[in-house]
């Protein structure tokens, strides 16, 4: 009889971990999860879509297409299948189900959002304001056309993104063009603060900038360029609320050298004028890592990024004490499980318990006998374990 527990025990366990991989980080429990993973399916760039927490529950949107092998390029899908999905968990992370954007009212085409032109809608200005910013259920996301000079539409939910309200046109406020993801914050009833990347003078990616309204989204103002034009790109700022009058971002940079870092601003004049601050990651690998930076229930921030590497990616994190001035060292939640450069984009979110559910897409294809499918995955770890 003891035999038979033993080995009913030993099933359990191979039968979980073919979802739930435990891992260390100088000694503290980490948890990683699969939350999408289909055999000849690709899915990917979670940082480009928004994540929003209600207690424990957790939206998190991503892109799903075809597996394609081939030896053009970094990323191995087919372009023509790429479509816009979300993963929904009701248990704080640990399970999730997958819904269409389509079916639940994200109808117009976008990049990686190739929906048929027979069945795609076309972008309208917004004609009646969204009444209430600060509702529970509100959430906001933005699609772009290519990732230069765009343009970009956006959709709204008011049932925590069970069905959205769009496409609206998000107009180019007198910049080269606004190619953007999801990151704002909400300031009012009536009044959103977005963070935006545009394009530099020569329609390529990309610049940030602050774009806010003050009626519901009936009209935007540019506020302020946050990032200089330079020769490489500022693009995917990750962006906090401090107080009434203080703002931080963290940017995917990479510098006129080719040099990919997360560098990051901080405003005290609520957005009208910006000061760069010591970069919280120099140096996030080939290609580099959009940042995802959150604040804590305990007042610290923490920083979710990717360092990307052929030889083999990592899954980090930061914490600041001050507000993003300074940051400890750096550390490692993941690695070593033959992930190539083909990998990252992460969001990040705290539950209830106050642990932090990180999302970014994954894979294993540098171990032997590995299948090569790019999946979403999200890491769960406790920061009170690294105070």
């Amino acid at each position: 009889m003891k035999n038979i527990i033993i080995l009913l025990f030993a099933v359990i366990f191979i039968q979980s971990s073919t979802d739930v991989v435990y891992g260390q980080s100088n000694g503290k429990g980490v948890e990683h999860i699969k939350v999408f993973y289909e055999p000849g399916m690709y899915a990917g760039w979670p940082a480009n879509h928004g994540i929003w927490t209600w207690n424990n529950e957790i939206l998190i949107g991503f892109v799903e297409a075809s597996y394609k092998s081939t030896n053009r390029g970094l990323h191995t899908y087919d372009v023509s299948t790429a479509k816009n999905k979300y993963a929904r968990s009701l248990n704080g992370g640990a399970t999730w189900k997958i819904t269409d954007a389509y079916e639940i009212g994200q109808k117009a085409w976008g990049h990686d959002n190739n929906i048929p032109p027979k069945e795609a809608i076309k972008p309208i200005l917004m004609a009646e304001p969204i009444e209430d910013f600060t509702d529970p259920g509100f959430l906001l996301t933005f699609l772009r056309h290519n990732n230069n000079d765009g343009p970009s539409h956006y959709y709204y939910s008011s049932d925590k993104g069970t069905s959205w309200k769009g496409a609206f046109e998000f107009p180019n406020l007198g910049t080269p063009g606004i190619a953007n993801r999801t990151d704002y914050i909400v300031d009012g009833k009536q009044s959103l603060s977005v963070f935006v990347t545009t394009a530099k003078s020569n329609k390529k990616e990309g610049r940030v900038a602050l774009v806010r309204t003050n009626n519901g989204g009936l009209a935007w103002e540019l506020v302020s360029w946050i990032t200089p034009e330079h020769g490489g790109f500022d693009i995917m700022p990750s962006s906090i609320r401090i107080s009434e009058t203080e703002l931080l971002t963290t940017i995917r940079t990479r510098t006129e050298d080719g040099l990919d870092l997360i560098c990051s601003y901080r405003s005290n004049d609520n957005g009208k004028t910006w000061r760069r601050l010591k970069d919280p990651a120099p140096y996030t690998g080939s290609a580099g890592s959009p940042p995802a930076l959150i604040k804590l229930k305990d007042g610290r921030l923490a920083l979710g990024y990717i360092y990307r590497s052929k030889y083999g990616s990592r899954v980090h994190v930061r914490f600041s004490k001050d507000n993003g001035e300074t940051w400890d060292d750096e550390i490692t939640l993941r690695s070593g499980d033959g992930a190539n450069r083909d990998a990252g984009y992460p969001k990040i979110t705290q539950r209830s318990d106050g642990k932090l559910v990180l999302v970014y897409y994954w894979n294993n294809v540098l171990n032997e006998n590995a299948e090569p499918y790019r999946y979403i995955a999200a890491t769960i770890f406790d920061p009170a374990e690294f105070e």
